[in-house]
């Protein structure tokens, strides 16, 4: 069951009208797409607000909903394996020799994946090629996910300055992901639908006030755990507190998904960015959906809690796997260069391919701070003993880490 907004590309200009007496009989909206405009009678917004209104059953609540409902035998036998796991994560990422090369490889993962969720597809080698030559004909839809990875270092960045995220952090956040200056919906008329049915699901906050009270609410709890849950168990209420309120127009979903992984530093549950939380979600987008709407339409949270935390445990164990097989392949390709072209080993240029897959000369001049000829011998070198594959792209060559890209896929 996937979510929806009414009217999601267009923004009002102008002041909304305090009453139906307005002196303007008509709302003006322009597409942020292109230059047309949309004009739709007030009174017709009007009818479709109130019908929105009468839809909510279950007003939002604010922060914490009671301990029972959230701490059942359930949650907690599944917090214990989900936080076992994650530890297993935080221990087998220090052993990682440059942490770039895993946080890289797993974030722009979790890009990819996060944005497929909000159903912005692309591939890896596209999002490869992307970070590596600098083109003005990247597609939209990559270009999306790489907004991902950007604000998902923007946020982790904030997090390395301060032990604490404000509400105009998270609006700094998705600006990132947006790439525009929208901020907090002030405009009524959101709602999310099933997008085959068009059943209306789930009509948010429409009000901004109601919403910045409703988030000042959400960002205590986020920086203080006053009542000593565990921080697993609060990181999935207050991801489906966020998504309830959805807070912005677009990338409330990819804003949600960074604040996890946020709230798991900040609790020093990680040390870095690198879990690969949205491939279950893609796996299991239906539950997702369901388990997050039965909060909102009869308050029970048991489901939601205990999907986000299987999540946790799962992808968690599939990230494990992925640096084991980073960490072997890293071991052959050193013996190899070693054995094969030892005049040019340098354990900081096998890391340089492990950080940049797609690895070109500019990065080893850079990295390595030698010569462009001699940087030009080196991948050379590494593509003769069958390590990289050379690819033209316009006047570029891009030295490609064929079977480390193989893992990434996986």
């Amino acid at each position: 069951m996937a979510a929806g907004l009414i009217c999601p590309d267009y923004q009002q200009f102008g002041t909304y009208p305090k009453n139906m007496y307005h002196a303007v009989p008509y709302y003006k909206f322009k597409s942020r797409k292109n230059t047309s405009c949309l004009y739709v009678p007030y009174s017709l917004f009007l009818v479709q607000v109130e019908n929105m209104s009468e839809q909510i059953t279950h007003p939002l609540g604010k922060l914490l909903p009671e301990r029972e409902k959230i701490e059942t035998i359930r949650i907690l036998r599944q917090e214990s394996k989900s936080a076992a796991a994650l530890a297993e994560l935080k221990g087998i990422a220090k052993s990682i020799p440059n942490q770039s090369i895993l946080i890289n490889a797993i974030v722009l993962q979790e890009a990819k994946d996060s944005s497929e969720i909000e159903n912005i597809i692309t591939s890896q080698d596209k999002l490869y090629k992307a970070l590596s030559i600098n083109s003005a004909k990247t597609d939209p839809r990559t270009k999306e996910v790489i907004n991902y990875r950007q604000a998902l270092f923007f946020a982790y960045n904030i997090l390395q300055k301060q032990e604490f995220i404000s509400v105009n952090d998270i609006i700094l956040i998705q600006k990132q992901l947006e790439e525009n200056s929208a901020g907090i919906r002030a405009l009524p008329g959101t709602v999310l639908k099933n997008e085959k049915t068009g059943e209306v699901i789930y009509v948010p906050p429409q009000g901004k006030d109601e919403i910045l009270e409703l988030m000042d609410n959400f960002i205590h709890h986020y920086n203080v755990n006053e009542n000593n849950i565990s921080p697993l168990t609060l990181m999935a209420v207050l991801h489906a507190q966020f998504e309830s309120i959805h807070p912005f127009y677009d990338g409330n979903g990819r804003t949600g998904r960074i604040l996890n992984i946020l709230y798991l530093i900040m609790n020093r549950l990680l040390d870095v960015p690198i879990l690969y939380h949205s491939s279950y979600i893609i796996e299991n987008k239906s539950d997702y959906y369901r388990t997050l709407n039965k909060i909102n339409k009869s308050n029970e949270w048991e489901d939601f809690i205990v999907f986000m935390l299987k999540s946790i445990e799962k992808t968690s164990k599939h990230t494990i796997k992925k640096i084991k097989l980073i960490l072997d392949l890293l071991d052959k390709h050193i013996q190899k260069v070693r054995k094969e072209a030892p005049k040019i080993y340098k354990k900081e240029l096998l890391e340089i391919i492990f950080e940049q897959p797609y690895c070109k000369i500019e990065m080893i001049v850079k990295k390595l701070g030698v010569e462009r000829k001699a940087a030009s011998r080196y991948l050379q070198e590494l593509e003769k003993i069958a390590l990289l594959t050379s690819v033209k792209i316009g006047r570029e060559n891009l030295y490609i880490n064929t079977e480390l890209m193989e893992i990434l896929k996986t």
